[in-house]
């Protein structure tokens, strides 16, 4: 039987006439048929040339196969002793390439619904997948975030940050609220990298330890500055595996907190008040303001100024570093970035059926993320001298100065 051959004169009018070359009916998808079933009877014929027993030709089955052009029917030869394997496109194979794959994880990584990634794919390449098959795509990235959390990692951070998010992950028929945690270093070179991703039921400085316990056992042996909220407990965590790190808790977290019990008609008056204590000059500056803001609102919110008394060691170990260094390490905004691209990804799902489909969405948003940290942060060179003075010997193994 002849085969029928692809009409170029026919796909230039239809070209002109403004037909899509690929998708549904798309100009394209008949060639890519042609093409491949003409690859196949010329792999056929290799193999029945190789053969030393007879053995012939026997027709062939359909399937429907599904390309970035569109689905098209391919007609699959045969052989009589069902010796022939074909190798460009293998049985059971519907798929012709990965770009399929490669386009719903990619819209998966956007933060697209299945409903949205469905439509996608049927006006583009006009095919219908079904949310199973969208699942077992967006699947094969469960061992790939496997193996990245369990990466080795750089023997010193200088500057680490670590936060929390919040999700419902349903459990045992009911949703629950469950932290995932995020550690995000700066490495040697002053780029960012995100460190890890741990899931626990709830916050609490015990599940810290054994997230710490974890970065220890892949390889970071020294953290100069952590950068951490309020957590109660947080820096003796940090401090029982990390004895020598200097901690410093996030101002802007303070700030929050201490607002909360600021009645409204005193809040901007109190608001001035503290900004001379966290934008002061000098940390003898800022321990004058934070004396001033305590004889002027200590008796109408002695908890507030209690709050910042006592943190007040973690919270003033900024001020002993030039401005380009206090910057980044004042407050955890660093890893709150982060998680405002995790909340962009999640923000139309109430909540998750397992952990492994939210794990497997943040890991889609980190690498896309993570394509902008090429580029050291604004005056590391500076920022790295400035460390090497403030810890000595921690640096000088890794760096040349």
């Amino acid at each position: 039987m002849t085969k029928p051959t692809f009409d170029m004169d026919a796909a230039i009018k239809a070209l002109r006439e403004g037909k899509d070359l690929s998708g549904k009916d798309g100009i394209l998808t008949p060639l890519i048929k042609q093409l491949t079933e003409a690859a196949m009877r010329a792999e056929l014929e290799e193999h029945l040339a190789s053969e030393d027993k007879p053995n012939r030709k026997n027709g062939h089955t359909s399937k429907t196969m599904k390309s970035s052009a569109g689905s098209f029917e391919l007609d699959t030869p045969r052989d009589r002793a069902g010796t022939f394997e074909p190798q460009i496109v293998k049985k059971h194979q519907t798929q012709l390439t990965d770009e399929l794959e490669r386009k719903v994880i990619a819209l998966f990584a956007l933060g697209n619904s299945y409903q949205d990634i469905r439509t996608h794919i049927a006006e583009i390449y006009g095919m219908e997948l079904s949310n199973g098959t969208i699942n077992a795509v967006t699947d094969k990235l469960l061992p790939e975030l496997q193996a990245w959390r369990e990466r080795d990692l750089e023997p010193i951070y200088p500057i680490i940050w670590l936060d929390a998010i919040h999700y419902k992950i349903k459990e045992n028929g009911r949703y629950i609220s469950k932290a995932i945690y995020t550690i995000l270093g700066l490495n040697i070179e002053g780029k960012k990298e995100l460190l890890g991703l741990y899931l626990s039921d709830q916050e609490g400085a015990h599940h810290w330890l054994s997230v710490l316990t974890d970065l220890y056992n892949r390889g970071v042996k020294d953290i100069l500055i952590a950068c951490v909220d309020g957590l109660q407990g947080f820096p003796e965590a940090i401090e029982s595996i990390y004895p020598k790190t200097e901690i410093q808790h996030c101002v802007i977290h303070q700030i929050r907190n201490s607002m909360k019990y600021v009645a409204s008609k005193n809040q901007k008056a109190f608001m001035a008040d503290l900004k001379c204590v966290y934008k002061a000059a000098t940390l003898n500056a800022a321990e004058s303001a934070l004396d001033e803001l305590e004889a002027k609102w200590g008796d109408k919110y002695p908890m507030v100024i209690k709050s910042w008394r006592s943190k007040w060691p973690t919270l003033s170990a900024y001020f002993k570093y030039p401005e380009y260094v206090r910057k980044p390490i004042y407050t955890t905004n660093a890893v709150e970035a982060v998680h405002r691209q995790f909340r962009k990804l999640t923000k139309t799902k109430g909540g998750f059926a397992n952990e492994n489909s939210l794990l497997k969405l943040l890991y889609a948003g980190i690498l896309k993320a993570s394509e902008r940290w090429t580029h050291p942060i604004q005056n590391w060179n500076l920022t790295l001298s400035q460390l090497a003075i403030h810890f000595p010997e921690r640096l000088e193994k890794y760096i040349s100065l």
